[in-house]
C-alpha cells in the first residue's frame, strides 16, 4: 500500500511540474542592427520573461555544433537582463567575415530574493536547418548597393513590393528612412505594419539601419523606440561606415512647433535637434567622415517646405551640411519625388523620396549611382555622383 501512494505522489509530483512549466517560443524572430566591420545587434522577442543570449560561429563549414561557441548575454552593468526582448551586442567580430549564429532565451519562472528560478528554453535552430548568419563589411569595401525605403505608413505590402523591384538580394543593407508606420503605439503596430515582413525578406541576415520619422515620435511606444531599434547607439541619430563610404542618419524630429495642439504638451524637439546639431558638428570633423570616399546624409525631412520642421533642419543642420560638402542627402516625407541639384549655396544634390518608389544606390570607387524605382520595377529617374 506505501508503495501505491509513493507512486501515485509522485504522479502528481512529475504532473505538476510539467504543468509549471510553461512552453516558451521565439515571438518576434532576430533582426540585425548597427552592423559594422567588428560587431553588431541582435534583437528579438520571447513569448516570456526570460534570459537572452546568442551563440555565434564562424561560417568555416564546419557544423554549428562542431565545438563549443562563444555565448554573448543581454545583459547590463554585469546583471542579466530578465526581458521579452533581448538585445545581444556581439563584439570583437573581424571584417568581411560570415558568421552563422542561434539565439536562445531562458525562461525565468520565478525570483525570490538572491534566488532565480528557471524553465523551457526557446531557440533558433542549427540542427538540419541553415543557421541564420550575416558578413560584417569589409574596411576597405568600395562596391556595394543598397536601397531606401519611406512613408510606407505600414503598406508592408508596398514594402515588400519595392524591396523586390530593386533586387532585394542583391542588397547589401536596406535603409529605412521614417514613418514606416503612422503611429509608434504598439509592438502589434510596428511589427505587423512592417518589421514581421522586414525580418522575413532580410532583416535575419541583411542589415537594416532605420531614420526615425515624425510619425514614430508619436504614440505611447515612441518613447521605447530605441528598445527596439539601434539599442546600444548612443542616441537615435548616428553615423556609420560601410566599407569606404561614410553614412550621416540624422533625427530630424516632429515637422510642426512643440507647442502645437496635436502634440499634447510633451514634445521637445527644437532643443533636442539644438543638442543633435552639436553632435553633428563633432561628426562631421571626425576621421570616419573625413576620409570615407563618400558621404551620405540620410534624414527623414528635408530642409524645405515650409513647415517648422524644415525651417529648423534648414538652420540647425544645413549650415554644418555646406561646409562639410557630403555627396548626398537623401530624404522622404514630402510623399512625392523632389530632386533638388546642387547650386551655389548647396554643393551636393538633395533627393526626396516618394512613398511609392525606392531608391537603389551603387557605390563604386568612381561614383554613386541612384536609381528611382517604381512598384512595377521601372527606373523613373537616374542620378550619377562622380
Amino acid at each position: 500500500m506505501k508503495k501505491i501512494v509513493f507512486a501515485l505522489i509522485c504522479v502528481f509530483v512529475s504532473v505538476g511540474y510539467s504543468y509549471a512549466q510553461e512552453k516558451i517560443s521565439i515571438e518576434i524572430q532576430p533582426y540585425l542592427q548597427n552592423l559594422s566591420d567588428t560587431e553588431v545587434t541582435i534583437v528579438w522577442k520571447s513569448s516570456l520573461e526570460s534570459v537572452g543570449w546568442v551563440e555565434i560561429a564562424p561560417h568555416d563549414g564546419n557544423h554549428f555544433y562542431y565545438e563549443k561557441r562563444p555565448q554573448f548575454f543581454d545583459a547590463q552593468n554585469g546583471i542579466k537582463n530578465v526581458s521579452k526582448i533581448h538585445r545581444v551586442q556581439v563584439t570583437d567580430l573581424k571584417p568581411g567575415t560570415r558568421y552563422d549564429y542561434r539565439v536562445f532565451s531562458r525562461h525565468v519562472t520565478s525570483r525570490e530574493k538572491n534566488k532565480v528560478y528557471y524553465g523551457n528554453v526557446a531557440s533558433t535552430k542549427v540542427y538540419r536547418h541553415a543557421p541564420l548568419s550575416f558578413t560584417t563589411p569589409s574596411k576597405d569595401i568600395s562596391t556595394f548597393r543598397f536601397a531606401m525605403v519611406n512613408d510606407i505608413h505600414g503598406n508592408s505590402k508596398r514594402m515588400e513590393t519595392l524591396l523586390s523591384a530593386a533586387g532585394l538580394d542583391s542588397l547589401d543593407l536596406v535603409i529605412f528612412n521614417g514613418d514606416m508606420v503612422s503611429i509608434f503605439d504598439s509592438e502589434q503596430t510596428v511589427f505587423e505594419g512592417f518589421m514581421t515582413d522586414a525580418i522575413r525578406l532580410f532583416a535575419s541576415e541583411k542589415p537594416m539601419y532605420y531614420t526615425r520619422g515624425n510619425h514614430e515620435t508619436r504614440g505611447v511606444l515612441a518613447p521605447s523606440f530605441k528598445s527596439y531599434f539601434s539599442p546600444y547607439a548612443e542616441a537615435i541619430y548616428y553615423a556609420f561606415r560601410w566599407g569606404d563610404t561614410c553614412f550621416v542618419v540624422l533625427d530630424t524630429g516632429e515637422d510642426k512647433p512643440d507647442s502645437d495642439i496635436e502634440y499634447w504638451d510633451i514634445n521637445l524637439y527644437d532643443q533636442y535637434r539644438s543638442r543633435q546639431a552639436k553632435w553633428l558638428e563633432g561628426v562631421l570633423k571626425s576621421e570616419m567622415y573625413l576620409k570615407a570616399r563618400h558621404r551620405v546624409i540620410v534624414g527623414h525631412v528635408p530642409p524645405f517646405g515650409g513647415w517648422h520642421g524644415n525651417k529648423e533642419i534648414e538652420e540647425k543642420f544645413m549650415p554644418l551640411l555646406r561646409s562639410a560638402s557630403p555627396s548626398v542627402m537623401l530624404c522622404g516625407h514630402m510623399h512625392k519625388y523632389v530632386k533638388k541639384d546642387k547650386d551655389v549655396k548647396t554643393c551636393f544634390p538633395i533627393i526626396v523620396n516618394s512613398n511609392k518608389t525606392i531608391l537603389v544606390c551603387s557605390v563604386s570607387p568612381k561614383n554613386l549611382k541612384i536609381n528611382v524605382i517604381n512598384e512595377k520595377g521601372e527606373i523613373k529617374d537616374s542620378i550619377e555622383l562622380e
